[in-house]
């Protein structure tokens, strides 16, 4: 009886020395995949910043008017069209070109200042 008792906790004990081995061996290999994980994740967070920089230079309202100005021929002058409800003709008039008149008017722009907003998640 005490030989199958002995039997039996040498036997489990094995066991739990498999157990232990494997459960250290999945932590060791997870233990790699999150420093593997977080150096990719430091990387992106690189290439975002490097990204938003240069979106920032791109965007600037700046240098879009300055290439709407180069390489499209648009000013910096933009006009109104002006039209008053009255002057349309109703439905079922005859439609003269002598009633409708149209009015044009120049507005100088006035800059408008660029709110930058930013939306960040997760940190």
């Amino acid at each position: 009886m005490i030989r199958v008792v002995s039997t039996f906790c040498i036997g489990l004990m094995g066991f739990t020395c498999i157990a232990n081995y494997h459960v250290s061996e999945q932590t060791r290999i997870a233990r790699q995949e999150l420093t593997r994980t977080e150096k990719e994740i430091k990387a992106e967070t690189r290439d975002i910043s490097v990204l938003e920089l240069q979106w920032q230079k791109v965007a600037n309202p700046e240098v879009i008017q300055k290439l709407a100005e180069a390489q499209l021929g648009m000013q910096n002058a933009p006009s109104v069209q002006l039209a008053s409800v009255h002057d349309l003709p109703r439905r079922g008039d005859m439609l003269n070109n002598e009633d409708v008149h149209s009015a044009n008017a120049e507005v100088e722009a006035t800059p408008t200042p660029v709110v930058k907003a930013a939306m960040r998640s997760g940190m």
